[in-house]
């Protein structure tokens, strides 16, 4: 199957009744008063969501937005795979893949086309396979070496042998095992939110504690509180993905509140992102079924015996972007299994950048590509 297929966003009257019908017959979860986010989302955060959703959100205005991009589905290695394809009309403009994570979508990257493609490049940006309208993964084994590989295909097919990658969160380890898997192909890579392949993979030696500088000693404290306090989700998403998948496939409430844990900074950050961007992202989710099937990623990786091996380095540029509340990246870890060329540490945004602060993030992005070899 080679086809490139146009697609359009065109959700049935009965699933958006569906959706205001089991958000009348919400059960809120009871709470200790006063708690706020200590134990996961707040009652008011998810009260204030379900009130928007039920009273001016209008799905069919973002809908109409979203579908004033070109998209398309192709089929790869047997799963449908779901992009938008954006180009600038540049005369050898530059080809750049976009890739997103988890709790995200594509919707991640829609307040960066415009800044991006009057940069000069031509955007290329995937539902990652088990995400959106990519649609729920058939089989077992959609880890992010797969992923990977059927991104490179998805880039062979539309036309681009060269091409840059960009990425966040899941899509921040996804980039570079693109390098990885075609180093002579990609032209640069640049990440944010990044985690794995850029924060200590292992106990740190003592000896090595007292050339730490005081930012990174920050960092490390920073990394060390969220695995202890807030890596639940990790754990069970890793582990038992189908016992909490039941819930949020079947309440958007539930949904609401899985992931609005993440796009919240676990309460930190609950106003970071503008209401309706958030919402547009969990009913990608919702509407496209893919709420089971995006939190399967983490049992896949986890049970890649490949995953946590050491990872060469594929000598592709790579530049780093520290946002302001999502510092836990390494400049010393990242070096190791990556040729890093720009290092940006920014006082502003979170993992979410591209949402919240679109300007500061693309701008950063044109200026990693723009000093590179096309």
């Amino acid at each position: 199957m080679t086809n490139v297929t146009p697609f359009t966003i065109a959700i049935p009257e009965a699933k958006l009744a569906d959706l205001n019908q089991r958000l009348a017959n919400t059960i809120l979860a009871s709470e200790i008063p006063n708690s706020g986010w200590s134990y996961g989302p707040s009652a008011a955060f998810v009260t204030r969501a379900i009130d928007r959703l039920r009273n001016g959100f209008d799905w069919r205005a973002h809908e109409a937005a979203i579908n004033q991009h070109p998209q398309f589905t192709t089929e790869i290695d047997g799963q449908t795979i779901h992009f938008l394809h954006v180009k600038s009309g540049t005369p050898k403009a530059t080809p750049l893949l976009l890739l997103h994570g988890w709790p995200g979508s594509f919707v991640e990257f829609l307040d960066v086309i415009a800044p991006l493609t009057a940069a000069g490049f031509d955007l290329v940006i995937p539902s990652l396979p088990g995400f959106g309208f990519s649609g729920p993964t058939k089989e077992s084994g959609w880890n992010d070496s797969r992923i990977a590989n059927a991104l490179l295909e998805l880039m062979t097919r539309i036309g681009y042998q060269r091409f840059g990658v960009q990425g966040g969160d899941a899509g921040a380890v996804i980039a570079p095992a693109i390098a990885r898997a075609a180093p002579d192909r990609v032209i640069g890579v640049h990440v944010n939110a990044a985690t794995m392949g850029f924060i200590p993979m292992g106990p740190i030696e003592p000896s090595e504690f007292p050339t730490f500088t005081d930012a990174e000693r920050t960092r490390l404290q920073r990394l060390q509180q969220f695995m202890a306090e807030r890596f639940g989700f990790n754990v069970l998403q890793s582990s038992r993905p189908q016992t909490v998948a039941y819930g949020i496939s079947d309440s958007p409430s539930g949904l609401i509140a899985w992931l609005g844990d993440m796009f919240a900074g676990f309460g930190d950050s609950p106003d970071a992102i503008d209401v309706d961007k958030f919402l547009t992202n969990v009913l990608v989710y919702w509407f496209s079924g893919t709420a089971a099937s995006s939190i399967r990623l983490y049992y896949e990786n986890a049970h890649d015996p490949e995953a946590w091996s050491p990872k060469p380095n594929s000598g592709v540029p790579t530049g780093v972007a520290v946002f302001g509340r999502d510092e836990v990246a390494i400049r010393r870890f990242a070096e190791g299994g990556n040729t890093i060329a720009r290092w940006t540490e920014l006082d502003t945004g979170g993992h979410f950048a591209a949402l919240e602060v679109p300007e500061v993030w693309a701008k950063e992005v044109v200026s990693f590509f723009s000093g590179l070899k096309r």
